[in-house]
């Protein structure tokens, strides 16, 4: 059965092509490349011989092109990182690109639709163990689309089977978005932002992806919404001392308080953002050192038999080796 993965130029997507890929799937990738991570993706995915087909998923006709002889379709494309942006940009991708892709989706004959959604639809929400009952609180333009994307989802209830899955925050080998950090930490420059006391509750991309492939083929997952999350609770303190642990530095003990950097943020925001101009600090950046999201994935493990296998210090470890082989660590 052919499988279609929007957003597959991604970290997650592309991680995903190739795994399933890898499982003898006939694989079909939509994607852009409007940035240098992206355009890296592209052409691993080209090298491995996955199709790769460019547009944009509000466009009917291109969502009807890419869904049509596939029997299953994960949904990961989004509007997520971009701080220049108006709100109705988020909402044209989010929701209504969703639509359309559910759209052609139904017409096409498509059997299972997962959706790639995100914690982020729970905001500031203070539960330590957030599950699917949680009420959903989002505090931006990125989850509250991705919130209202779900409800999109929710409301195919005939034509095509349809399953939820909220993604945690999830690295490793493939991920240049923890790479800031790492290098920081590599060459001695990391400093903590605050208390550093904040929770996080990771989750490794390979298991991410066998728990997406898990939702394509499961009957329990029809018509269900799943947390995906590792196993491990830990604080931003713990996550940068494995970190170091991982590339042979000792722990850095550098700190400096929130508040500055989040005027900073918000100044930026509010100056740079109606220009057009992707502030280089916004308060969505800072989230990483304020944020608390604690996860319960038992759902998942009852309903699905899912449990997430990978440590975070032996994820990381292989996440460093993974930046050294690339180049982009020194060896």
């Amino acid at each position: 059965m052919r499988l279609l993965i929007t957003g597959g130029t991604g970290f997650i997507g592309s991680r995903l092509a190739l795994a399933a890929q890898k499982d003898g799937m006939a694989v079909i990738i939509a994607g852009q490349a409007n940035t240098e991570a992206e355009r890296r993706r592209l052409l691993e995915l080209d090298r491995h011989g996955v199709q790769v087909m460019q547009g944009p998923l509000q466009d009917p006709a291109y969502a009807q092109r890419i869904v049509d002889g596939c029997g299953l379709v994960i949904h990961l494309a989004a509007a997520q990182h971009e701080a220049n942006v108006a709100d109705s940009y988020f909402e044209s991708v989010n929701v209504e690109g969703t639509r359309t892709l559910l759209q052609a989706s139904q017409k096409a004959g498509v059997e299972r639709f997962v959706y790639g959604s995100t914690i982020g639809v729970y905001g500031d929400a203070p539960d330590s163990a957030l599950n699917e009952s949680t009420p959903p609180r989002p505090v931006n333009a990125y989850g509250r689309t991705k919130l209202r994307a779900e409800g999109v989802v929710q409301s195919f209830v005939s034509g095509v089977q349809t399953s939820i899955v909220r993604i945690s925050e999830t690295y490793g080998p493939g991920d240049f978005r923890l790479l800031k950090l790492f290098k920081a930490i590599d060459r001695g420059r990391f400093f903590m932002i605050g208390s550093g006391l904040n929770r996080r509750q990771v989750i490794h991309v390979q298991d991410l992806v066998r728990m997406l492939l898990l939702a394509t083929q499961h009957p329990a997952a029809v018509g269900q919404t799943f947390v995906a999350a590792g196993n491990e609770v830990m604080t931003t303190r713990d996550m940068v001392a494995a970190i170091a642990r991982a590339l042979g530095r000792s722990e850095p003990r550098a700190r400096v308080p929130l508040w500055p950097f989040l005027g900073l943020a918000v100044s930026m925001e509010a100056t740079l953002r109606p220009l057009g101009i992707q502030p280089p600090l916004h308060r969505r950046r800072l989230d990483f050192f304020r944020k608390s999201p604690g996860c319960d994935t038992a759902k998942a493990r009852s309903f699905l038999g899912f449990v997430p296998e990978i440590a975070f210090h032996d994820g990381a470890l292989e996440t460093a080796n993974w930046y050294r082989q690339q180049g982009y660590l020194a060896t």
